[in-house]
């Protein structure tokens, strides 16, 4: 059986993690993202794509690389990973143009990038996995747009399960916390930003925050299971 995966926000932290995972499978991937990975090229194309630029991912979407990758797979894996926290604080401090670039990076591109998938993949069995987030399911203060964005995968996933494809299975899921460069981010606000900066600053002193590859291992396993798909909003951690 032939296995090829998309991942997105491939080059760097929980995005790199999971690539590390598929190519250790021997899954060939094409990673998308406004970075190059360091992963060794062997079973991984890379696509230089803007993925907060609603323009430019269309075009791309529209071009050939997605449909001539998937070609001859049995299983195409979507791994929407990409994503954004920014802007963080209240409604007065965020900038529209920045929650227009968030709403696109961690919204408008996982759902057109699922349509796309789904529609190329032929006869395909296609595993779509969307990395949502604790905060998708609880609102914090400081991240309404995170907040916001998050949840609209859950009930993307929701959904589209309700849909009744069975060669489509989509999970929106959350990761936990995990020491990535969006964690430096966090601890970067200000508490009149996120009021609940201190909370994040004791995760990573006390070295409670998960590596990005022992979670994209987990990631991959959960995704290559049989059950996948059995419940729409998952949190890895049970």
């Amino acid at each position: 059986m032939t296995i090829k995966a998309i991942v997105t926000g491939h080059s760097k932290g929980l995005g790199a993690g999971i690539v590390a995972a598929l190519l250790a499978q021997g899954i060939a991937v094409l990673g998308v993202s406004r970075g190059s990975s360091n992963a060794p090229p062997a079973l991984l194309v890379e696509a230089e794509v803007d993925l907060s630029d609603g323009v430019r991912l269309s075009a791309w979407i529209a071009g050939p690389t997605l449909r001539d990758f998937v070609q001859g797979a049995d299983t195409v894996l979507l791994v929407n990973n990409a994503g954004t926290v920014q802007p963080v604080g209240p409604l007065d401090g965020q900038a529209p143009d920045a929650v227009l670039r968030a709403v696109t990076l961690n919204v408008a591109a996982p759902l057109a990038l699922a349509a796309a998938v789904v529609q190329v993949r032929g006869e395909a069995l296609c595993k779509i996995l969307h990395i949502s987030s604790g905060a998708g399911r609880s609102a914090y203060p400081g991240w309404s747009v995170y907040c916001a964005t998050k949840a609209a995968l859950d009930r993307h996933a929701e959904a589209v399960a309700l849909d009744g494809d069975m060669r489509v299975r989509c999970v929106s899921l959350a990761p936990g916390v995990i020491d990535t460069g969006m964690q430096g981010e966090i601890r970067g606000s200000t508490e009149a930003q996120f009021p609940m900066l201190a909370r994040f600053i004791a995760l990573k002193e006390e070295g409670a925050l998960q590596s990005a590859q022992a979670t994209g291992a987990d990631i991959v396993k959960f995704l290559l299971a049989d059950g996948f798909g059995n419940e729409a909003v998952k949190d890895i951690r049970g």
